[in-house]
């Protein structure tokens, strides 16, 4: 596999129109999960991609599955409970950020909830060139946590490990969040974080440098902007005589030298949904990193996968083909910014590339 990721995925209620929960009379039914968007996004990218989790025997739960396998994903690995439901979660048709945008999440006591180091296929986890997590996964529960530091824990042969911060406040039933992400994001080899959530989890609000400077361990640290752009960290002066496994095709020894930082402006997008454009930032960043592309190249790609996100409604969308994506990632600084994305170009990208394949 090119790609494992882990983590819990539920089945979302998207409203049939605008309004209060209490308003809308009903809901249209769909996918979401970061770790498994992330994985649905990269297959559809054409890379392999394996999601690991735990659902319930349910309708559900094998809605899920018959979902997330229909975008190319491997879904082999997941385990069905037999006494804990699949996670729901219904919310309103406004963006995240908005005061009036609400979100009801029916996962305490999920089958997801109940992952383990004991009860989860961790050779299957392991089979990958990457292995995508997040913090959500950690905020599940006790045995989640312990999870998660058993797969970041440093060891021979471990995958690239990437991690996507995704502080989610009412997740964490303690005040001990923050501190427990810190320390997987810590252990990463690739980090994905918002300058807002850095500022709200970690309290640092001296922009991408001082989150650097809170996170000098892994070897990629990308910082996101909101709509402003994204910077990336590249490379950090430290031995792996600390315990951290060298990233795959690198021999043990000193770390390369950091990098200057690297940024993207992000592009102007007619916005959809907001949902989801995190996720396909992580994984538009992972197929730059699969296919070894340059820094800011790897950024670019992270921009337009979010822009496909960001230009379609619900949480999942289809990026745009590969050599659509490399012409676009090739403009140059001045084309670049020029760009304006609005709904369907990703589509009108694929019938282009159709219309020119012999």
């Amino acid at each position: 596999m090119d790609v494992v990721a882990l983590g819990e995925s539920m089945v979302t209620f998207l409203p049939s129109r605008p309004g209060r929960l209490a308003d809308v009379p009903s809901f249209d039914r769909a996918i979401g999960g970061a770790e498994s968007n992330v994985a649905c996004v990269l297959a559809a990218a054409g890379h392999s991609a394996r999601w690991v989790g735990r659902v319930g025997a349910d309708g559900f739960g094998e809605h899920l599955l018959e979902r997330i396998a229909a975008y190319g994903v491997d879904v082999s690995s997941v385990h069905r409970d037999p006494v804990r439901p699949t996670g729901v979660y219904f919310r309103t048709a406004g963006d995240r950020g908005s005061g009036a945008h609400e979100v009801a999440y029916y996962r305490a006591g999920s089958a997801a909830s109940a992952m383990s180091a004991q009860n989860m296929d961790l050779a299957a986890v392991r089979a990958g060139r990457v292995l995508h997590l997040s913090g959500i996964t950690a905020a599940l529960s006790a045995e989640c946590r312990d999870l998660m530091r058993e797969l970041t824990a440093p060891r021979p042969g471990r995958p690239l490990l990437s991690f996507d911060v995704n502080h989610r406040p009412g997740l964490w039933r303690d005040s001990g969040g923050p501190l427990v992400l810190l320390e997987l994001a810590r252990r990463a080899d690739v980090v994905f974080v918002g300058q807002d959530e850095a500022a709200e989890a970690w309290g640092i609000t001296g922009g991408p440098e001082a989150i650097r400077e809170a996170l000098p361990e892994p070897g990629v640290l990308v910082v996101k902007e909101g709509a402003k752009r994204a910077t990336a960290f590249e490379g950090v002066a430290q031995a792996d005589a600390d315990g951290t496994p060298p990233a795959p095709g690198r021999a043990a020894g000193p770390r390369p030298t950091a990098t200057p930082a690297v940024f993207e402006p992000a592009l102007s997008v007619d916005v959809v949904a907001a949902t989801g454009a995190g996720d396909a930032f992580a994984a538009g960043f992972l197929s730059g990193t699969l296919r070894n592309l340059p820094l800011r190249v790897r950024l670019r790609y992270g921009h337009l996968f979010a822009a496909a996100a960001l230009t379609a409604p619900g949480d999942l969308a289809v990026p745009p083909a590969r050599d659509h994506a490399d012409r676009l990632t090739a403009l140059d600084d001045t084309a670049w910014g020029r760009l304006r994305l609005a709904p369907g170009w990703t589509q009108a990208g694929r019938a282009t590339q159709e219309a020119n394949t012999p």
